[in-house]
């Protein structure tokens, strides 16, 4: 009866039917070969729980599967029909080109019989030769003393097993050689032993490698060379042919698994047999990348069944790719070690029903496989699983926030644990994904830096403006990368700071105080504040901050980001307006020119006075609009708008270079799993996105010539007003008692720069960034207090960690692994860590005085785009927004979080909506007049948070608000559910 079942391997499938094979295998085969107290899966933990000794060491594997038909005469040939490195690769029939990698799909019976052919075949462990030759002789040995070959057919069967492979990178090869032999050369090979096909040379031996780099596996990829690899009359055909762009995909230290598949007219019985090589030889020619082959499948029968063939071969080519079943046949010691390999990888596959799945239909590689670490656990007893909240509930912060009970301790061990990367902190900052980084933050952190100091400017009639603004950002940029605990954190300015900067501006001018040296005084005791901080551990308070207030936090900053990117873009139809009524007929009748204003204000009077002016003897029509605005004249005319003149082309242009600039940059980030191009090219163009953006847009804005609005940077390194130097006296004219009093205000302050700075420390330093070089909360917060209080005495803004231009700067680092097999998702590897990006931005932020001719050709509208882009893709990854997805859409469309296969779907809503309301509060709080007290609001969510355990469960929290990454939790529950449907009956 042929079953019609078909099997997925349990690494890549999701869950469907679960059955229990191991009975069924026993009672089929009706032969034991482990003990029924012994469970397949206690086998294999077992064999994997051996010491592992060098040569027996598990290494990455790629697998070939092979065929050939001796049907087809002199001219058989093997042929490559498959190919595996995680998924599998097939030749399409047209024979032109590879799939697209896929998960396999097997039959349940298939998988019966490769167990057979385990059982019943010829298995050599630890075979020693040195060729090909030796291998088919060895083989061959061994079926004739087991009475399983004819001698008579001995020599036939060698003969097919020595004939030429024919690979797909082979195409280009085969094209130039010749359709037919020469007579000559023909007869030349018949002569010699072993070779007797017309197809050309069959395999060659090859001695053991002596190379070191190949040893233990495939060469270093990015420095392969073939020349040591391969005997010199091989060398020129294989650095023709190799497919060097499949064989960085491989990793490094890798093996082969070769699969030989056919049928033989001349057989009557089949011929099986396992081998494992000791050590892996490079067998030339046999497999289509020049790395060692470890392990060989042959399986060779009778004609007329050459689909069954193909299919064992499958089988047995998959599941050599099962990680399980990989490292039991690198250990295994005997057959029986194999058979218990084989049921262990039976039970973990998921079955689907026929009539509810087309076999010929290719699954896609998901982008995420299980993990199978828990295969391999023992002491776990089948049928219990270890509890998910175990796993779940470990601590989320890092030894970073431990306190310590001594003065600086803190502050000591973050020293401690940073020093010894310091120099790699330098070193590994040498990447071009780091100068894509550079240039790309460096555009965004200039423009609000510019426009802070120009707020700053009107809020204190000059005394601190955007000159001053750019060398306080270099000065404490520079400095905080050279030295901070995590260089990863961008500084920048804050909404909060420069409200407390105006309140402060006024109180000063009502009571006719020196503003300055008033700021210098609450800027000193706020570094030191931030001193005691650092000396008495205070950071590590730092963990009781969890996602609920973490994520609203963000989302805030990043809704912010969005909103004030679109403000601008509405606040330029203010500067260059449309005419919303115009009658197009009249066109030609319109006219707009300066004139006096009708009724001018006491303002306008006493500037005409300063100036000595007289309205009456001003020639108002002949002005320019800048001319006009500056003597704040009236504009008079159907062609004009209160500002002015009214100048639609520049608006209608601002808004194309926005979006413009916004969705190509989204575009072009995505580009790295785009079709397009080869893999490097669209890694770079990845990397590069925002930048190739603006330079693309700032030549489109050049080229069409519309005056859209540019940067504006200084050009000249002085302080804004005169009546100012570079350093400032804390007590000025102001009265003696002022240096004491600013202690009030710098409490406050003091609250503010720690919230902002440490919230955005803690999401910089997330697990799921998978940092390696670890945080310095307590070294950060020291610098963030020396750079105030020498930015103070120098009457500088004041700079913390801004948190999405943190967030896009971890972003724009990520690493993914590169030798990502086909189909496979790269793998998230962690963040480049290092120092010389936000150290190369500060450093040329300084430098932008002098840069002045090259920054002004810059719109305006395209960096509010980079901000747009930045505030959006900030937004990923915030579980808070998932949530709030969830209140419009119907239960049978949600996504399978994991919080909603343990929560219910209330409980979820009612957090969210607690999320939410803060996050409302939180806005209004930062829009206000009162925004001074926001840091205050923001500490408010702790305790909000800490109000919630009296609403939710502890089990409820752990998935809706622990750090833990998303994709990890799901793993693990997916693993549990699997360990509880493993029952075994002794």
């Amino acid at each position: 009866m042929r079953l019609l079942f078909t099997v997925l391997p349990s690494s890549a499938s999701s869950l469907t039917v679960k059955i229990n094979f191991s009975n069924i295998i026993f009672s089929v085969s009706l032969i034991l070969h482990i003990s029924f107290s012994d469970t397949p899966s206690q086998r294999v933990q077992f064999i994997l729980g051996t010491e592992e000794d060098e040569e027996h060491a598990a290494h990455d594997l790629f697998t070939e599967l092979d065929e050939i038909c001796v049907k087809d005469g002199k001219d058989a040939e093997w042929k490559e029909t498959a190919r595996w490195l995680k998924f599998e690769e097939d030749v399409e029939d047209g024979g032109e080109r590879w799939s697209k990698p896929y998960v396999a799909t097997l039959s349940l019976h298939s998988l019966f019989e490769l167990r057979s052919c385990i059982i019943n075949g010829t298995v050599l462990l630890d075979m020693k030769a040195s060729c090909i030759e030796e291998i088919a002789d060895l083989v061959l040995d061994h079926q004739e003393a087991a009475h399983e070959l004819d001698d008579s057919v001995r020599m036939k069967v060698r003969e097919a097993l020595l004939k030429r492979h024919h690979h797909q990178s082979d195409k280009k090869r085969n094209n130039l050689l010749p359709m037919v032999k020469s007579l000559t050369d023909s007869g030349r090979r018949q002569s010699e032993p072993h070779h007797m096909d017309k197809a050309g040379p069959a395999t060659s031996p090859q001695p053991p490698p002596t190379n070191p780099d190949i040893k233990n596996g495939a060469p270093d990829n990015s420095q392969m060379d073939l020349s040591k690899v391969l005997e010199p009359q091989h060398q020129e055909e294989h650095h023709k042919f190799v497919d060097t762009h499949f064989m960085k995909k491989i990793p490094t230290g890798a093996e082969a698994s070769n699969v030989l598949v056919g049928e033989l007219d001349f057989l009557e019985r089949s011929i099986v047999a396992f081998v494992r090589l000791s050590p892996a030889v490079l067998l030339t020619g046999l497999t289509e990348v020049p790395i060692p082959t470890r392990f060989l499948f042959i399986l060779l029968g009778p004609d007329g069944k050459a689909q069954q063939y193909h299919e064992i071969g499958r089988s047995m080519a998959t599941i050599m790719t099962d990680e399980i079943f990989h490292d039991v046949a690198y250990k295994a010691k005997d057959r029986s070690d194999l058979l218990a390999g084989i049921d262990e990888f039976l039970d973990q596959v998921t079955v689907l029903p026929p009539g509810e799945w087309d076999p010929s239909i290719r699954i896609e590689p998901p982008k995420s496989v299980p993990s199978q670490e828990k295969r391999k656990m023992p002491g776990v007893p089948n049928g219990t699983a270890v509890p998910v909240e175990e796993e779940l509930h470990g601590e989320h912060h890092g030894p970073e926030l431990q306190r310590t009970g001594r003065l600086f301790g803190g502050l000591i061990l973050d020293v401690k644990r940073k020093v010894p990367f310091y120099l790699s902190d330098f070193k590994d900052g040498l990447n071009l994904q780091c100068v894509a980084s550079f240039l790309f933050l460096y555009c965004a952190c200039m423009s609000p830096v510019i426009t802070f100091g120009g707020l700053l400017g009107e809020a204190t009639e000059g005394r601190i403006s955007a000159i001053e603004s750019l060398l306080g950002a270099s000065m404490t940029g520079v400095a905080y990368s050279l030295f901070a605990g995590q260089p990863l954190t961008i500084l920048g300015s804050t909404g909060p700071v420069l409200v407390f900067e105006k309140i402060l501006f006024k109180f000063c001018k009502d009571y006719d105080l020196s503003y300055l040296s008033l700021r210098t005084c609450i800027g000193l005791w706020t570094a030191f504040l931030c001193l005691i901080l650092v000396a008495t551990d205070a950071s590590s308070l730092v963990c009781y901050i969890t996602r609920f207030t973490e994520e609203a936090f963000a989302a805030l900053i990043c809704l912010i980001f969005i909103y004030e990117a679109l403000e601008k873009l509405f606040h330029l139809g203010e500067l260059y307006p449309i005419n919303r009524h115009a009658d197009l007929d009249k066109l030609t009748l319109a006219y707009c020119w300066c004139a006096e204003p009708d009724n001018p204000s006491n303002k306008t009077l006493e500037l005409w006075n300063q100036r000595n002016i007289t309205a009456s003897a001003v020639p108002w029509s002949n002005f320019t609009v800048s001319e006009c605005l500056d003597l704040q004249g009236q504009f008079i005319g159907s062609a004009c708008g209160h500002h002015g003149p009214y100048t639609p082309d520049v608006l209608f242009w601002s808004s194309i270079l926005f979006f413009s600039t916004f969705f190509l940059s989204t575009f072009l980030k995505q580009f790295k799993t785009s079709r397009y191009f080869p893999t490097r090219v669209r890694s770079m163009i990845s990397d590069f996105a925002v930048f190739l953006t603006i330079v693309l847009m700032v030549l489109i804005d050049y080229l069409i010539g519309v005056p859209s609005q540019k940067l504006q940077v200084p050009s000249n390194f002085k302080p804004t007003r005169d009546d100012r130097g570079w350093f400032i006296n804390p007590i000025g004219r102001n009265p003696w008692w002022t240096v004491l009093a600013a202690l009030i205000p710098a409490l406050l302050c003091t609250i503010l720069i720690f919230m902002d700075q440490q919230i955005t420390a803690v999401i910089i330093n997330r697990k799921e960034h998978k940092l390696l070089k670890g945080g310095g909360y307590h070294l950060d917060l020291l610098m963030v207090g020396v750079m105030l209080a020498v930015c103070s005495i120098m009457g500088l803004p004041w700079f913390v960690a801004a948190t999405v231009l943190s967030i896009t700067h971890v972003n724009s680092l990520k690493l993914e692994s590169e030798s990502a097999a086909p189909g496979e998702q790269p793998r998230f590897l962690g963040i480049r860590e290092q120092r010389l990006t936000g150290l190369f931005i500060f450093l040329l932020m300084g430098c932008s005085v002098f840069m002045t001719g090259a920054l002004q050709f810059i719109p305006m509208p395209v960096l509010y785009g980079v901000f747009l882009y930045m505030g959006v893709s900030s937004l990923k990854g915030i579980q808070f927004f998932d949530r709030l997805k969830l209140f419009g859409m119907p239960a049978k469309h949600q996504p399978d979080f994991i919080y909603l296969r343990h929560v219910p779907l209330r409980k979820v809503h009612l957090f969210t909506l607690t999320q939410l309301t803060c996050l409302v509060l939180l806005w209004v709080t930062k829009t206000s007049p009162a925004a001074i007290v926001f840091p205050m609001m923001v500490l408010a969510l702790v305790f909000i948070r800490k109000l919630l355990d009296f609403c939710f469960s502890k089990r409820e929290l752990s998935y809706l608000d622990d750090l833990m990454p998303e994709n990890k939790k799901k793993k693990l529950d997916d693993d549990s559910k699997k360990e509880n449907l493993i029952v075994w009956k002794d």
